[in-house]
């Protein structure tokens, strides 16, 4: 009965410190810098069309998902993103005994353009994936479309990051 009790007491004490240790998501700081409504716009790369279109597709997602906030036409927005896929990088990671490359490191860098109110931000990010393929063969379009989507959803997390400490710095409660 006694070892009862004491559980008890433990387990309110601990739901207790949790529900008041002033913990927020740090999706509620985002979205109190980005807003709830948010336009997207993609500078189409002429060297790589596909994979902007795949980029367009994981921001919008990211958005969504993370930043819990709405996909609006640019007049509704009360911020707008523009971005552009700047690079991307692919470096051999491993080799085989031959010396075949079996593994690639792929990293995308995008520029994203924030624009609030009249005021413009800049950030440039990135994000890498790692990826292996059969020795003496080539990256495959289906291998390298998964590649860059995977990057640039990372490189996109991190822009959401910098937001984030954004909405933290700026004493947004």
């Amino acid at each position: 009965m006694i070892q009862n009790g004491i559980k008890i007491f433990f387990l309110s004490f601990m739901i207790i410190s949790f529900v008041s240790c002033g913990y927020k998501p740090g999706a509620k700081y985002a979205r109190k810098t980005l807003g709830e409504k948010i336009s997207t716009n993609i500078k189409i790369s002429l060297v790589d069309p596909q994979n902007t279109v795949l980029i367009k597709d994981a921001l919008d997602e990211a958005i969504i998902k993370v930043f819990h906030a709405s996909l609006v036409p640019r007049e509704e927005a009360t911020i707008h993103l523009d971005m552009e896929l700047k690079n991307v990088k692919y470096d051999p990671l491993a080799f085989d005994e031959n010396g075949y490359v079996i593994a690639y490191r792929t990293t995308t860098y995008l520029r994203i353009k924030t624009t609030k109110n009249g005021l413009v931000k800049i950030y440039n990010t990135k994000g890498t994936y790692d990826f292996s393929i059969a020795a003496n063969t080539v990256i495959t379009d289906n291998e390298r479309y998964k590649a860059i989507q995977e990057s640039a959803i990372k490189a996109i997390k991190s822009f959401m990051a910098q937001v984030m400490s954004q909405g933290v710095g700026n004493g947004i409660e």
